[in-house]
């Protein structure tokens, strides 16, 4: 009787107890061009956002942390697959038919094709842009049990499209006609006239509609372990934000100059871009705020790690997104689309109560190839991390252990000229620019910077630190496999 006592009380003990207690949920919020010194917390003066300075003050912020790449789909093909960009699948941006992105393959394992192996209920909810409906890379494919919102990142230039997927269908919006991105004024329009632009504004926004979808599997999966991976479209141009979250800046005197497309590029006009640009970031600020209130109404917040960063710098298009005004990157050099600080260094912040200490910084260096497996080591399954990934676990860091810096970390990028760069350890940075750019012969110069001493990258010290050069030329040629997808000839040649 007393062991039949023993084993009924076991079965409870084991039903009243949540099956994955050892597993801890995972929230990771990925902005979409939010810049280095975007938000409060880091040191931005002119944009709200209480919300992510908050969590900043909850739990970790990184000074250090490096985007995958300088634009978007291989920024993404890094952090989904641990892979730095001289291995990556995806190394550029490049749209495919009949829509979306150069798509990932069957054979490349994603963070949240291993989690979901651990037992992880997984959900995307945003901009995938790694492989179309119709691909092996489509997101239903790589992981993830839930998705909803735009697939194409082409797509996602319009807030106002007249629908979205979940999962492999397509559902409305109540947006008829669909806004498009890169519309103009028309013929006639009085660029003087705020009403000139009301054709640029629809019913339903779609950075709304994706965050009911977010937060409605946080209500439906709050008993088993999930990974909700929140790739929002903002504050990525077209300036579309509702005019009630447009009003809190329009009487803060900026002085804001209408943007009005004249040239024919860039994405829609807008009446006041300084003020929609500021509230489609605080929009973002509200929205991570109201997926921390929902963990903390399911009762989840114990057991939730909640990661928030950008997917690279601030856009270079100044006529829409004045980075000058905000000190977007502050005193760092380059914006998106460059492998300098300002295109690649990120805000970074991560939160998990009772075990994240609050008001940490950390200045670790760090990149998107290390969350993989940081999340399987959180996750329990560190053995489980495939040991051809370039990440380092972070867990260390982020659970107040502390860790040796990381030796190095590699970037490239064919795009915008052709880049490659190299940091060693937290002091030394190696870049090489115009590897593919047009009209030049191509040089394989290395510019050095001392990043302790120079964080704006304003002196070139190569010619002082032969060896630190030769290190790092060293790393560049080792690090990097050739992609028959996205060359860069004067570094395959080094190959042949």
């Amino acid at each position: 009787m007393k062991a039949a006592f023993s084993f009924l009380f076991a079965a409870f003990a084991t039903l009243a107890v949540p099956l994955h207690a050892e597993k801890p949920n995972i929230v990771f919020v990925l902005a979409d061009d939010i810049g280095y010194r975007e938000l409060g917390c880091y040191g931005q003066e002119k944009i709200r956002t209480p919300r992510l300075d908050a969590l900043a003050a909850a739990g970790m912020k990184f000074t250090r942390a490096y985007a995958g790449n300088a634009v978007c789909a291989p920024a993404r093909c890094v952090l989904m697959t641990g892979h730095h960009p001289g291995r990556a699948r995806v190394r550029d941006n490049r749209g495919m038919q009949p829509e979306g992105q150069f798509p990932l393959r069957a054979e490349d394992r994603t963070v949240a094709e291993l989690l979901q192996a651990e037992g992880y209920v997984c959900g995307a909810f945003g901009k995938w842009g790694l492989g179309n409906m119709e691909s092996a890379g489509n997101p239903n494919q790589k992981g993830f049990d839930r998705f909803f919102g735009y697939n194409c990142q082409s797509h996602a230039h319009s807030y106002y499209p007249d629908w979205l997927w979940s999962d492999g269908e397509r559902v409305s919006l109540a947006n008829s006609p669909a806004i498009p991105g890169h519309a103009g004024l028309e013929p006639g329009d009085d660029p003087a006239d705020p009403r000139s632009y009301d054709r640029f504004k629809g019913e339903e926004h779609s950075a709304d509609r994706i965050h009911e979808e977010a937060l409605r599997f946080l209500r439906e999966n709050r008993d088993r372990p999930f990974f909700l991976y929140y790739p929002s479209t903002l504050p990525h141009v077209a300036l579309h934000v509702p005019d009630e979250e447009l009003e809190p800046y329009l009487s803060l005197g900026w002085n804001d100059p209408p943007f009005t497309r004249e040239s024919g590029r860039g994405y829609t006009p807008h009446f006041t871009p300084r003020a929609a640009y500021a509230a489609m970031i605080t929009k973002l600020d509200t929205q991570v705020g109201e997926l921390v209130d929902a963990l903390e109404e399911l009762g989840l917040s114990e057991n939730t790690l909640v990661v928030f960063t950008s997917d690279n710098g601030t856009s270079h298009l100044r006529d829409e997104v004045d980075y000058g005004f905000f000190a977007s990157v502050g005193e760092l050099r380059g914006l998106k689309g460059d492998l300098y600080e300002g295109g690649v260094r990120v805000p970074q912040i991560a939160v998990w109560p009772g075990k994240i200490a609050p008001g940490t910084v950390s200045d670790l260096v760090t990149g998107f190839e290390d969350w993989l497996p940081t999340m399987l080591e959180l996750a329990g399954a560190a053995e489980r991390v495939p040991e051809e990934i370039d990440g380092i676990s972070i867990a260390a860091t982020l659970l107040g252990r502390g860790q040796e810096e990381r030796p190095f970390l590699y970037r490239e990028f064919p795009g915008y000229g052709g880049q490659q760069a190299v940091w060693l350890g937290s002091r030394w940075k190696g870049i090489r620019t115009g590897l593919k750019k047009r009209g030049e012969e191509p040089s394989l110069r290395i510019e050095l910077y001392d990043l302790e001493a120079d964080p704006s990258e304003s002196k070139d010290v190569a010619a002082a630190h032969s060896e630190i050069v030769a290190e790092i030329e060293a790393l560049m040629k080792s690090e990097r496999v050739p992609s028959e997808d996205f060359p860069i000839p004067v570094l395959d040649a080094l190959h042949d």
